[in-house]
């Protein structure tokens, strides 16, 4: 299944798995994988397309994460907050096991802002 050479996947895997970045320092979870896509989308079309999905999901997750941590002050936010929080990283987790065997990754719950 792996059609693209091992330093593509390897790159387009370090461009999901970047998203975690930002529960270390926040905001990491936008900059790295836009790091990596800024850098690398020229010379490599699948890490420009890993990249801007990974960048596309951690922008939309923000976003989520940000409306529930608002969410907190009518209560609702209490539950919806860890479930943004828990879906994230389950979701990254499966796109960087699939990036590793080479398939392409589209993330659900994703606002396509980068196209």
């Amino acid at each position: 299944m792996l059609t693209e050479p091992r330093s593509s996947v390897n790159w387009g895997l370090v461009c999901h798995v970047s998203g975690l970045a930002g529960y270390v320092v926040p905001f990491a979870n936008l900059f790295a994988p836009l790091a990596i896509w800024l850098i690398r989308k020229d010379t490599d079309p699948a890490v420009k397309e890993a990249g801007r999905e990974a960048l596309n999901f951690n922008i939309s997750f923000t976003l989520y994460g940000l409306i529930a941590g608002l969410l907190c002050y009518a209560l609702i936010g209490y539950i919806a907050l860890p479930l943004v929080l828990v879906t994230h990283v389950v979701l990254i987790i499966q796109a960087t096991v699939k990036a590793n065997k080479g398939q392409n990754v589209r993330y659900p719950f994703t606002l396509r802002f980068i196209n």
